[in-house]
């Protein structure tokens, strides 16, 4: 059995293919090789394949690809009457890439139950590099013109690889999730990439398939010749369920 110390280290050139992700460790799940760089064609690479960035500050860049994956199909996902109600109320407005920079840096604010973060200085210039070039966006949810909650992700082919999402107001971050489900049926997105699981994603509809499965997904999904560009102007929100 491989160990982390066998791990593949991915050479200097951006260009340089990715292991097969069957490679990956079983534990620490999905750690697949280390070292590279986070230019854009390098992670536009990655996510095609079903890789992802993810490592604390300090320590070289590592690549994962966790199996089984978690997705959410956008047509399945689902709030409770609670949440439903809010998402009703109109006391929150929704945008797209309209404070992308913003979202990542909330994103990477530290939570109760972790101080520490993984999106580093490097991290948010590279994730807003992808964004200049059209590749990553956010959705931001807004109260009073404040914002209290948005996710960001990348967008390649009809497939949206969530990165990560922030709620400084009660569903906030539900909130954005939705939204960004519904905004990727009317674009015809068919996959939201959750890549692990967790309670409150699986509450929403969130499920899990194998890596063999996404893999397939992913082949098909990612072909799709959809043009790179800005989601400002392209998204229509409504504050009805």
């Amino acid at each position: 059995m491989r160990s982390i110390i066998d791990l593949p280290r991915l050479e200097d050139d951006s260009g340089t293919a990715f292991p097969p992700v069957s490679e990956a460790l079983d534990s620490p799940n999905g750690l697949l090789a280390w070292g590279g760089d986070l230019q854009p064609q390098r992670l536009l690479n990655a996510y095609r394949s079903g890789i992802f960035p993810w490592y604390c500050e300090g320590q070289p860049i590592l690549w994962w690809s966790p199996a089984p994956r978690c997705v959410i199909f956008p047509e399945k996902v689902h709030l409770s009457k609670r949440t439903r109600r809010r998402y009703n109320s109109s006391s929150y407005q929704i945008t797209a890439d309209s404070a992308f920079t913003e979202v990542v840096r909330a994103c990477a604010e530290p939570r109760a139950y972790d101080a520490s973060t993984w999106i580093s200085g490097d991290m948010l210039d590279a994730y807003g590099r992808l964004h200049q070039l059209g590749h990553a966006h956010s959705l931001e949810v807004w109260e009073n013109e404040i914002l209290v909650g948005g996710i960001y992700g990348l967008a390649l082919g009809s497939v949206f690889f969530g990165e990560s999402m922030f709620s400084r107001r009660t569903d906030a971050s539900k909130i954005a999730l939705v939204a960004l489900c519904r905004q990727m049926q009317r674009q015809e997105y068919a996959l939201l990439d959750c890549q692990v699981g967790n309670p409150h994603l699986f509450s929403m509809g969130a499920e899990e398939i194998s890596r063999t499965a996404f893999e397939v997904l992913l082949e098909k999904m990612t072909k799709d010749s959809r043009t790179a560009g800005s989601w400002k102007n392209l998204c229509e929100f409504e504050n009805r369920w």
